[in-house]
């Protein structure tokens, strides 16, 4: 391939990676989707690198703060959203260790509290299971769920 259409994806890619943060894998799905050999694929992604466009420190610290405070995600769901990005375990697991403690189960609370005013259920036990599989999908942790509904363990 020529250096003239590796220029070309260069700036491309760098203008997909411009208007999000991206990972070094979202950016390595893009450029095969467009045609280009694995080689190619990682000079370019090498390029991006260096030149700042990718760097995935940055975008896991990025990806779990918005997907944490603004999507109100549990750290399961995120950490589940990080694996499929093919991003390992032992690299985004710091980033999901900082996430406050308290903040973290204060959101539980409001997110509970919210979800109590629409559900419906027979009896107490009813709603609380609701309760409780609400806060799964959420991605949260079985021991914060009964720490916020006061169940027992």
């Amino acid at each position: 391939m020529s250096t003239i259409k590796e220029e070309i994806a260069i700036k491309r890619i760098a203008d997909y990676c411009a208007k999000s943060e991206r990972s070094r894998a979202d950016a390595y799905e893009k450029l095969k989707k467009w045609g280009f050999d694995n080689k190619m694929i990682e000079s370019i992604l090498h390029a991006l690198e260096m030149s700042g466009f990718i760097n995935d420190d940055r975008f896991i610290r990025s990806f779990v703060n918005d997907k944490f405070r603004l999507n109100k995600w549990g750290r399961l769901k995120i950490a589940q959203a990080l694996a499929l990005r093919k991003i390992p375990a032992t690299v985004y697991q710091p980033y999901l260790n900082n996430i406050d403690e308290d903040e973290y189960v204060a959101t539980l609370k409001y997110l509970l509290n919210m979800k109590r005013r629409s559900i419906q259920g027979r009896n107490k036990k009813d709603k609380e299971a609701k309760l409780v599989r609400f806060a799964i999908s959420r991605g949260f942790e079985m021991r914060y769920i009964r720490q916020c509904l006061n169940l027992p363990d």
